[in-house]
Formats: C-alpha cells, structure tokens, sequence
C-alpha cells in the first residue's frame, strides 16, 4: 500500500510539471539563427589570434560585412569587390585560388550576439555547413578541439560554459579555403585534385560550369543558436512501413510508425524521464534513464497507424504529410526538449524487373513509371533560400515528375530542398560526393594524377564515413528521400563502399535501395553491354520512339536555351548574336557553354539574329522533350522502369540542360515535358503514326473518348475521328494508325495534328498538338503562315492567381506556339517565379483556350501579361 501510495504521488508530481510546463507557454527549445550583422578580414590582413578577435573589445569596425549563410565570394558579390561571375564574362575578371593561392579567399568572420547561461538551460552552437576547414573562438577562448575539415558535415557545440555573465558575446570563425582546390584546365572537376578534399568537385569547372573561384569557400549554411532545458533531444529516426497493394483513394490497412532519437545529457547527474510522441490521438512513450555526459538512443514501441493518409509521389496521389512533435520529459522538471518531424507514411520497395533487366521503384506496393530529372545544385554559389527550393521542386512537378536524381559532385541537399520534396511528392535519388570523372574511372589526359591515383580520393576516407553518418542522419526521416546512391557514374573505394553499404547505411536507415553507383548494372543492364548513360545532345524526335536505351536510364537529354528575356539577363548586347556553333562562336556564348542547335534550327529559316534563334530554339526544345518522355513511356515495363533526364536546372547561367534558367525563368522544354509527361496523355508515333493512350494510373480508365484531327497551314481541318476506349491502370494502349490521312494530306508545306481525349460529358482531359515539316523534312508552311490575332482577357481569380483566355477566330490559321508572360506594369520585367498550367500554347481556328498562372503576390506591384506567338503579333493586355 505504501508503494501504491508513492507512485500516485509521483505521479500527480509529474502531471502538475507538465502543467506548469504547457501553462508558461514557453517551449523547452528555442532556437534561432545568427544570419546577420557578421564582418569579416583577410587573413593576411591581421595578425591577431583567435582568442583576441573572438574578445569583445577587439576593433571590427572598419572590417567588412560578411553574408552568413554564405560563401567568400557571395561577399565580396555584395560588397562590390568583384563583378557578377554570372554575366557574360565577368568571371574571368576574378581571381581563381588555384593561382593566388589560399591565403587569397582565407578569411576571419566575428559576430557579436546575446545570450546568456540560465540555471538548468544548455545552450548550443550549431553549424550546417563549413567549407573547407576551421577554427571556432568564443569569448577569448578556443571551441573546437581540433580543426574543422570537411564541406558535408554538421557541428554542434554546448557552449554553455563559455557564455559571457552579462550576455554579451563575441564569436570569430576562421575559415581556410580547400587544401587542393584544383588547376581548372578545362577538364571535368579541372585537373582533379579538387576531389582530394570532401567538397564540391563542380567548383573546379564542368562541360556546363566555369570554376567557381573560391572553390564555395565559406560558413555557407546556416549558424543556429539552440537553448534546451537540461537535455538535448536529436537525430531522432521515424520509419514507416505500409504493407500490401495499397490504393489512393478509400479506406486504408493500417500501417506501422518506428520511432527512436538520441538523448544527449550534458550534465554530471542522471536525467529520468520518457520519450513520447502523440499521433493521430494517441500517446506513445517509453521510460528512459539518460546517464550522466553520455549520449543514449531511445527506441519507442512500434505504433500501429489506423486508416493512414499515405505519402504518393506526384502524378499517383496525394503526398499526406503528418506532424509528429516528439518530447523528453523529465520525471521532475517536466517537459526538457522537443523536435518536430513531417512524416510521410509510406513504403517504397525495389523489385527487380527480368524482362526489362532493370530495377523497378514501388510506393506503397504500387509500381512507379520513374520520370526524373538530375539536379546539381540550386546555386553554384550556394545562396539559398526556401522559396527558391519552393520554386523549384514546384517546376518539377509542374513538370509530372516524380523523381529527382542529385548528382554527386555537388552536396547532400538540404533539408529545405527535402521539405520541398515532401510537400510536393518528388521522390529523391541521393548520390554521396563520387564523380567519374575526378575519382577515376577513366584515363584522362586533363587530370594531374594517374587514374589508380584518383581512384582512392578523398585522401581522408575516415572523414568521409563521419560525414555519410551525419549526413544520413540530416536527411533519413524525409518521405521523399528514396534511394541512395555511392557515387555518380563510380563507386567510392572500397573501404568507404563497404562500410556505407554493409554497416551504416543498415543501422542509420535499413529501409531504402542503395545503388553501389550511378549506372551499374545492379540499375539496370543492358543487353548490348551492361548499363550506361546517355545519349546526349539534340536528337531526332524519332529516336527516343524507336532506339533503345539502357532500360533504367540516369541520365539522358542536354539541350535548353532560354528564350531572348533570358538571353539578355547574362550576354551583354554585343554578344546577342545568332550562334553559329560550327563556324566561329561567339566567346560568351562559348564560355557559358552553349551547345550547337544549327541544323535543328536551319528546317525552320535560318536564324536571322539572337531573337530568331531564341524563338526557334523553343520549338527545338518542346520537340525534344515531348518526344523524348513519349518515346519512354509508350515502352514502358517493355524497354523501360524509367528514365532520368540530363539535366532539368542550372545553378549558373549555362546554355545547356535545363528546363527553366538560373533567373526561374521556364523555357518551352519545361512545357514540352509537362506535356509528355502527363499522367493520362495521348501521344502519336512519329515512325508509323500509331496513335496510343498512357494511363498512369493505378485504376482503368473508361469511356474515353478519343479524337483526332488534322489542320493544315491556312488553319483548314481536313479529318476527325472519334472512339471510345479504356486503358489499363499504369499501361499504354495502342489505339490506331494515322498514316493514310498524314500521307494523303501532307502537302508540301507540313500540318498539323491534334490528338485529344474527352470525358463522357465531353469535358476535355487533355490534348497534344504536333506539328510535322513538308517531304523535304523543313517547315516552309510555318515559316510563311498567315498572322492569327488572338482576343485576349485576363482576370484575377484569387491571391496570386490569374485566369488568361486566349481565343482564336474561325477562319484563322492555328495561332501557333503563344508564350505568356507575367510583367511588372512599371518596368516591363517580368515577375518570377511565375508558374503557368501550359505554356508555349497553340490554339486551333474558332477555339478558346483558358491558361491559369500563379505566383507570389506582391500587392504594391502593378501588372499586366505579355502575349506573343509564332504567327501571333505580340500584345500586353491588362488584368481585370
């Protein structure tokens, strides 16, 4: 009875703590970032010590300021010190630090702030990303035991103990560029060496970047402050599984949440308490005994989930995401320290595939058709920004991909990029830090060392098994995240493989594919000899139809010019010529890498100038992109498990791979993917005109109704046809031929056809307008068609959002190719991100097409919308 008697006192005890806790409305964690009012000096511009920098009383005030998150350059950027190394050719007028050597971008970073030490509070010091090595000083004395090497690595600090009594507090970084950072000669990753040190590799130069000069030199992630109360709850672990066949729709089996973190207790005394999260109601906790100075990882008992809202990738379903708070809390002092995590209950499995020799992606039990794209980085100067990740992972679905593959030579991605992710249901294929190119896989006369050499870069491969254990643990919780990978095109040495694959990556996450590289054949493997990558460049539209490739292809694609606006941003007006690729190409053109669209642009005139050429590169660019996700998905779980496209963005203003240009600025290989990438999509065969349905979806499609037409160059309709279908879930189906009334009705001049499927209520689901050249493979239909004035209305239908209507009279030619534009009404710019339903829009004679487009709104900017087309005089019309 006694007994009984204690732990009901204890128990009320520990129920009023939590009270107290919940009625002072302060959460145990609070945490912000330092990411203002830092200055910083060249090193070769003091003599001074760290611990007298690091004292208040030490002069800053002639000292630069400094951008933090950001890199070296990024400041003197801001500062006016260098000119913009993304405008024309401005980068060659920056030193590169392979030749002034390192002491030239080593510099010293103070930042002065408030904090103070209160009894049963920990405060601590955290740094997400230092580039290449460090040294920390607070208030006169040294943080770091050892120097701080390695650009993928987190740091966290209790600096408690070294807080000033009065608050005021004095924190001076120095950090020392790459020890290696590589000749850039011209080669991939310059002469190589770059990739001796745990950095970026692109910043020595790539076929589709110039050396980026102080190598990302920098504090170039986020600084953050974090107060706890006694303990530090961290790296906590969420695992879902969901199994069977699951659907998006109805009633769900349940599914089962794995929860555990570590508990760290800084303090010479014990910690009594529980772990717990709360879930769809539901309390779930477990006592634990947090032993003094030590770190103890807490497992709680498996949860299971009733009726779960699943995580979908995009195109299949919804991408549900759950809040999960989990808590420590003490027996006696109540609540201590909480982190928030975004679940996304879901399960993704890899099956391989024996009749296409490839690995097939499966979410919740279901089959994923992989539509990717690779990423190298938002910015090669690494600014970044939530909303900017926003706006990209939102063009990626835009798009109708569901994956994003990150390419190896650059970083672990932040988790604000996987928070975008997650929202938006991006699966995410995670290289770690390898490139072929600089790691050895090929003889290479633009690389210093031999290729055995290169092969056993990084020098400390210690390290890199530190930073894959951290780095894991950053990014292991988010629902997006779904494969890893050991390197781009190579494996890390053995003695990184190895580990990464048979011990860490099982005991930090068990529950993802890890591919040993890029395009192994553990991927995919094809008959003609094992996998690959590629092709690459502009290619016959007809190819992607009837040549095979690697049946789960990481790369493939290139072109992706913007339009003139886009020019304009980074070649200066000398230089806005028409490039001749084969001849003598202009020097800016050249050095932001442009690759030849000569005799794809010459069927359709030869460009008379830049805003020619722009012009004609969209349809260039629509084609191939179209054709090229076609080509895949009419031979899909045939040829194909997917495919990922080389590349769908730039972190510099390069002229090559991508869908939309540094500036967010799409161009028409977004729109022309968005097009063949669609979930439902009707599509033709450029080698036998079949025209096929693709459904990808997990349930049949019934009662479609499908259309066809054919218009030639006066806008005259000459044939439709009309059936009604159904298709397979996650299938293509065949439907007809359409050569004899291409045939017959080609004349010299070339047509178009328009492909459409209805709904049973005649509601149209979607369309695809092709355009094809006369017998002499050119356009000289297009190149003579008759103007068609659009009527044009915009109205705004909610915050941030328009509605555009564009209607072509009967009697017209098809009004061709329309590009809209959102434009600030004052200066004529126009306003990005903007993100459209479709874009490059054709409108057929008598018809009304209605274009929706959204964007942050800004309620002090005035605005109108820009309208122009290939046979469509341009126009500006107003918002009502």
């Amino acid at each position: 009875m006694q007994f009984h008697r204690f732990t009901v006192v204890f128990y009320l005890i520990f129920l009023f703590s939590l009270v107290l806790a919940e009625a002072s409305g302060q959460s145990p964690k609070q945490r912000y970032e330092l990411n203002s009012g830092w200055v910083c000096k060249n090193i070769k511009e003091l003599e001074s010590s760290g611990e007298d920098l690091s004292r208040r009383g030490f002069p800053t005030k002639e000292w630069m300021p400094a951008t933090v998150p950001g890199t070296i350059l990024t400041t003197l950027l801001d500062n006016h010190k260098i000119p913009d190394p993304f405008y024309g050719m401005n980068n060659t007028r920056i030193p590169d630090v392979y030749d002034t050597g390192n002491d030239h971008y080593t510099y010293w970073f103070v930042k002065d702030f408030k904090e103070k030490a209160v009894s049963n509070e920990q405060v601590w010091l955290e740094f997400r990303g230092i580039n290449y090595k460090a040294e920390l000083f607070l208030n006169g004395k040294k943080i770091n035991k050892q120097r701080l090497e390695g650009m993928h690595l987190r740091h966290q600090y209790n600096i408690t103990h070294l807080l000033s009594a009065d608050g005021d507090n004095r924190l001076a970084v120095v950090v020392y560029p790459p020890d290696f950072p590589g000749a850039p000669n011209g080669g991939q990753g310059g002469d190589g060496t770059i990739a001796r040190g745990l950095t970026t590799q692109y910043t020595a130069g790539w076929d589709w970047i110039q050396p980026i000069r102080d190598r990302n030199t920098g504090i170039w992630d986020k600084v953050t402050i974090e107060k706890t109360r006694i303990v530090n709850l961290k790296n906590p672990h969420i695992v879902t599984l969901v199994p069977g066949k699951r659907l998006p729709e109805g009633a769900q089996q349940p599914a089962v949440i794995k929860v555990t973190a570590e508990l760290e207790n800084p303090t010479s005394k014990a910690v009594n308490g529980f772990l717990q999260y709360r879930l769809a109601g539901q309390l779930i906790r477990k006592a634990a005994t947090l032993l003094p100075n030590q770190t103890t990882t807490v497992s709680l008992p498996d949860y299971t989930l009733q009726n779960p809202k699943l995580w979908w990738p995009n195109g299949y379903g919804k991408a549900n995401l759950y809040n999960l708070k989990l808590e420590f809390v003490s027996n006696t002092a109540g609540l201590l320290d909480e982190e928030s995590v975004n679940v996304g209950v879901r399960q993704i499995d890899n099956i391989w595939n024996e009749h296409t020799r490839s690995m097939g992606a499966f979410v919740n039990g279901q089959k994923i058709f992989i539509k990717g794209g690779n990423w190298i980085i938002s910015d090669a100067m690494l600014r970044f920004n939530e909303e900017r990740y926003d706006a990209e992972i939102r063009y990626h679905k835009d798009m109708n991909l569901n994956l994003i593959r990150i390419w190896g030579g650059a970083i672990t991605e932040r988790p604000e990029f996987y928070n975008a992710c997650d929202k938006y249901g991006l699966l995410v294929f995670q290289d770690f830090w390898f490139s072929g190119d600089c790691n050895g896989r090929w003889e290479d006369p633009m690389k210093k060392d031999d290729q055995w050499t290169r092969r056993k870069y990084p020098d400390n491969h210690d390290l890199v098994l530190t930073a894959a254990e951290d780095q894991i643990k950053m990014i292991r919780n988010h629902p997006s995240l779904a494969f890893w990978c050991g390197g781009n095109e190579i494996t890390p040495p053995d003695d990184i493989l190895l580990p990464l694959r048979d011990e860490i990556l099982p005991r930090l996450d068990g529950t993802r594919k890890f591919f040993d590289f890029s395009n192994s054949d553990e991927m995919s493997f094809n008959d003609l000899g094992g996998n690959g990558d590629g092709p690459y460049g502009i290619q016959d539209p007809k190819s992607f139809w009837g040549s095979r490739t690697f049946p789960y292809n990481s790369e493939v694609g290139s072109v992706g010019v913007g339009d003139y606006v886009s020019l304009e941003r980074f070649i200066p007006g000398e230089n806005l010529v028409a490039p001749e690729f084969k001849n003598k190409i202009d020097s800016v053109w050249n050095y932001h890498k442009y690759i030849g669209y000569d005799e794809h642009i010459d069927p359709y005139g030869k460009a008379k100038n830049a805003k020619d050429f722009a012009m004609k590169a969209q349809l260039i660019n629509y084609d191939q992109y179209r054709a090229l996700m076609e080509g895949y998905s009419a031979h899909m779980w045939d040829w194909y498990t997917g495919s990922i496209i080389w590349k769908t963005q730039n972190p510099w203003t390069a002229l090559r791979g991508q869908m939309y240009d540094y500036y967010l600025d799409p161009n028409a290989c977004l729109y022309g993917l968005r097009k063949g990438s669609e979930p439902l999509h009707i599509m033709m065969n450029p080698l036998d005109s079949m025209v096929s349905v693709v459904n990808n979806g997990f349930s049949t499609r019934r009662n479609l109704m499908v259309q066809a037409s054919v218009y030639d160059m006066e806008g005259k309709q000459y044939f439709n046809t009309q059936a009604f279908n159904e298709v397979g879930p996650s299938s293509v189906r065949k439907l007809f031929k359409m050569n004899g009334f291409i045939t017959k009705l080609d004349k010299k001049e070339g047509i178009f056809v328009s492909l459409r499927i209805l709904d049973e209520q005649k509601v149209l689901l979607t369309e695809n307008l092709y355009w094809l050249p006369g017998k002499d493979g050119k356009y000289g239909g297009l190149q003579q068609m008759k103007k068609a004035n659009l009527e044009a209305k915009a109205v705004n239908v909610g915050k941030g959002k328009i509605s555009v209507s564009l209607t072509n009279a009967a009697g017209n030619p098809v009004a061709f190719f329309n590009r809209l534009a959102l434009l600030n009404k004052d200066t004529g710019k126009r306003i990005l991100p903007a993100f459209y339903d479709d874009n490059y829009v054709s409108i057929l004679p008598g018809e009304t097409k209605v274009i929706t487009l959204e964007y942050k709104d800004e309620l002090a900017v005035r605005k109108t919308i820009e309208i122009y087309g290939w046979n469509v005089p341009k126009q500006i019309i107003e918002i009502n």
